[in-house]
């Protein structure tokens, strides 16, 4: 049993705790993060925020996309949602007292006939595809939760589950939808606060909210990270800590440099680059409202919970002279439009970039001259209609199997010589694109995708060979968790 704890001497403010699809993955990893509950619920209040168990997302996408094409029958899940149920009911036998297990049968039973019918209502209604497409993605993160639900209560946490699409709340935009920031930030504490006050634990499925008129969307891949930080923001909470399967952000990408290590703290501004170009800790997003709000956002390895992982805060650790990460992304298409009507004329790109918007295409990096324009998306999907679009507007070039390389650090900032010594690693490499001074944290570059792994791991043994090994300068600005 659980020693009980003073009201008075858990602290006002929330600490919102985000698990990710490994974290959640089986009976260990929940058994792991019921541990990492409790610690946290002995001196703050606590929001758990849940993923879908590691694969049941890409399960139930491939049963729609199978029922959209018209293989497989559409009445009845496939074998592999019938597996994943079941996954879930075993997690709840071995875990949860026999009351929450025979509960989450229950919505277990019920979740594979609503499946099943939504599957049957994709293959008879395409124009509802996307609508109903989020709504069959969002079984996971329900599930999940109902699940940690549960499995909190059998270790004597005192857990609630909430449905997260009663505080979240967007737009439309099926697959990527924006959150509707005054409503979510009403309705969540309308939802938590007096679950909270009660000295109760919410959890909620990220990754999914609601139109106001309750039709369900989702956030997009990855959005559960987005999602705790919208609950924290809406909470005004101490920290967000993001639990995964990493010691932190690091230094590049593991998988292309063997020695990589963990950045013990970052700034806003550092990590905000880092996600968006390439590192797959933290979703994009999910930095803004923390960095609203002041939130600090920890990441942290549900493996390895005395690991003390990165701090994110709005300082960080300035490394006066040094590079702090490098992110990369491939994939990239850089399309360059060259239009001498653009000389001495205003209007030119607000209409270029409006071709862009039209198609819900993000552009990632963008350099100008006199008569031309070069930038880079990553998401080719619209393609074809962008350039039919653009070649009114003047020449346009393509130069696909790209990839972009990111050096960040707030030492970018005051440090000459850096750029040249960047370049001058690299000088027997092509680069495409340069651009620098959007973000004073960052030096962003474009060359061939089949160079990209050499070039990260070229740079990150020139900018690093002088830095400690374990960064021991910077630990001492990231605190200990609680």
């Amino acid at each position: 049993m659980s020693q009980s704890i003073e009201p008075s001497a858990r602290r006002t403010q929330p600490t919102v705790l985000k698990f990710g699809g490994t974290s959640v993955a089986d009976a260990d990893a929940l058994q792991r993060l019921a541990r990492l509950v409790r610690r946290a619920y002995q001196s703050t209040r606590t929001v758990v925020i849940v993923s879908a168990l590691a694969g049941v997302t890409d399960a139930l996408l491939t049963a729609v996309d199978a029922a959209a094409t018209g293989t497989g029958d559409p009445k009845r899940p496939r074998p592999e949602l019938d597996a994943l149920i079941e996954r879930h009911q075993a997690i709840a036998t071995r875990l949860a007292r026999p009351q929450g297990a025979a509960g989450l049968g229950i919505a277990l039973a019920r979740a594979r006939a609503e499946i099943a019918e939504l599957l049957n209502a994709i293959a008879r209604e395409p124009e509802r595809r996307p609508a109903l497409r989020d709504e069959i993605a969002a079984y996971g993160e329900r599930l999940s939760a109902a699940l940690v639900t549960a499995v909190l209560g059998a270790a004597d946490l005192p857990a609630r589950y909430v449905d997260a699409r009663r505080c979240l709340l967007t737009d439309a935009a099926h697959g990527r939808a924006t959150p509707l920031f005054p409503q979510t930030e009403e309705h969540t504490r309308a939802e938590l606060a007096p679950l909270l006050d009660g000295e109760l634990i919410p959890v909620l499925g990220g990754y999914i909210g609601a139109t106001p008129q309750g039709v369900t969307t989702t956030l997009g891949r990855g959005g559960s990270d987005y999602s705790a930080a919208l609950v924290g923001a809406a909470l005004g909470a101490r920290e967000i800590q993001i639990w995964t399967d990493v010691n932190g952000v690091l230094t590049a990408d593991p998988r292309v440099v063997a020695d990589a290590r963990t950045i013990p703290a970052l700034s806003y501004a550092e990590a905000a680059e880092l996600a968006y170009f390439g590192a797959k800790v933290l979703h994009p997003r999910t930095l803004q409202p923390a960095t609203d709000h002041g939130i600090p956002v920890r990441i942290c390895n549900s493996r390895a919970p005395g690991e003390p992982g990165t701090l994110v805060t709005a300082q960080g650790v300035g490394r006066v002279g040094t590079v702090t990460a490098i992110a990369h992304k491939s994939g990239i298409t850089v399309l360059q439009i060259t239009s001498t009507r653009m000389l001495g004329a205003y209007g030119f790109l607000r209409g270029l970039f409006e071709v862009f918007e039209r198609h819900r295409t993000v552009v990632d990096v963008v350099t100008t001259s006199e008569v031309s324009v070069s930038l880079t998306v990553d998401d080719a999907a619209s393609l074809p209609q962008i350039i039919a679009e653009l070649r009114p507007l003047g020449l346009v070039a393509i130069e696909s199997d790209r990839a972009i390389v990111c050096v960040v650090g707030e030492g970018l900032r005051t440090t000459p010589g850096i750029a040249a010594r960047v370049f001058a690693t690299i000088s027997d490499i092509n680069v495409s694109l340069i651009s620098q001074g959007a973000s004073r944290v960052n030096l962003t570059f474009v060359v061939d995708n089949a160079r990209a792994r050499e070039v990260v791991q070229r740079l990150h043994a020139a900018l690093f060979a002088l830095e400690p090994a374990d960064l021991d300068t910077a630990a001492a600005a990231g605190e200990r968790m609680p």
